[in-house]
């Protein structure tokens, strides 16, 4: 029988806990884990630890590292006599050469696509903003660059017409554990070959990237078409959430995050951003060829909430085009 290797685990979210659960439950001898350091979070500051150190801690991992800065000598030898021959890492920080090239069995790891399309920080949320209707995830041994080392497993999945960055999240986190736990099981095997993402590429096919999404990427354009709003609303829910302005009666315009709707296709005459709402039920603001329902919202500081309930206390002008 093939001896099991010592493994390194490196993660932070808890996207990266789904693996190291599956690991563990398959009965992979987890050596260390190597996550961000505690941190102050929230109005209160109260020192919060990560999702990966805290199911470590509940899994009796006593070995946890949580290192300030990668190249960091002192590091650097706790790593090496942790004396793993695998490194993992799912959801963490762009390792270092000094760092990757450690273990003989290499480093490999988990993104949230089907490289080489959708590079970056933020595949999920990319993959719905463009409107696609499949993606995946894929393992691969990390090297210099950035996601685009040679890959050593893909699994891909079909994406609802409605599902946004959360559902998308949850569905592909559990598709990648899966897809850890077949990539160890295949280097530990020996059955897995490497190969170079250009292989992955169709015939003039033209890379799309997933850079890390920024405050303004959030704004809602409401002059673009209905169905590229759509997308970009729900590839941002519930995080980081794409946001407007609302005109009200009296007041200052209310910066809203939009959660969920729906487009429709229809031809009008009002100014793109234009409201129309019976003051009950309905909140419907008009795009370049149609109209975007909105179903759910949240105003700063207060919870998200459906749009009756925000309409029950908020008056907004009808016809009167968004603030910018």
């Amino acid at each position: 029988m093939t001896k099991r290797p010592r493994i390194l685990y490196m993660g932070t979210p808890e996207f990266a806990v789904a693996p190291l659960r599956k690991l563990k439950e398959a009965g992979y001898d987890i050596a260390a884990v190597v996550t961000a350091p505690d941190r102050p979070a929230g109005r209160g500051k109260k020192i919060r630890q990560s999702a990966v150190k805290i199911f470590a801690e509940q899994e009796g991992i006593e070995h946890i590292l949580q290192p300030e800065k990668l190249r960091d000598p002192d590091f650097l030898k706790e790593l090496e006599a942790v004396e793993a021959e695998l490194q993992i890492v799912v959801a963490f920080r762009m390792l270092p050469e000094a760092v990757w090239r450690i273990p003989a069995m290499g480093t490999f790891n988990l993104h949230a696509s089907l490289l080489p399309r959708y590079r970056g920080a933020a595949p999920i949320n990319h993959v719905l903003i463009n409107g696609e209707e499949q993606t995946g995830v894929s393992t691969f041994l990390i090297d210099e660059q950035i996601d685009t080392g040679n890959i050593l497993l893909q699994k891909s999945t079909s994406i609802g017409p409605g599902e946004n960055a959360g559902e998308l999240h949850d569905r592909l986190m559990e598709l990648g554990a899966s897809l850890v736990l077949e990539t160890v099981q295949g280097l530990e095997q020996g059955s897995l070959k490497a190969r170079n993402q250009d292989h992955f590429m169709k015939p003039g096919e033209v890379l799309k990237a997933a850079p890390k999404i920024h405050k303004s990427d959030c704004r809602i354009d409401w002059n673009n078409k209905g169905i590229e709003i759509f997308n970009l609303i729900r590839g941002m829910s519930p995080y980081p959430a794409a946001f407007t302005s609302l005109q009200r009666e009296n007041q200052a315009p209310l910066l809203v995050k939009i959660y969920q709707g729906s487009f429709r296709e229809e031809q009008h005459k009002l100014e793109a951003g234009s409201l129309q709402t019976d003051e009950n039920q309905s909140l419907e603001i008009a795009t370049s060829d149609g109209f975007y329902s909105v179903e759910s919202l949240q105003m700063e500081g207060k919870k998200r909430m459906s749009t009756e309930d925000f309409l029950r206390g908020t008056r907004l002008i009808s016809g009167q085009a968004r603030f910018s």
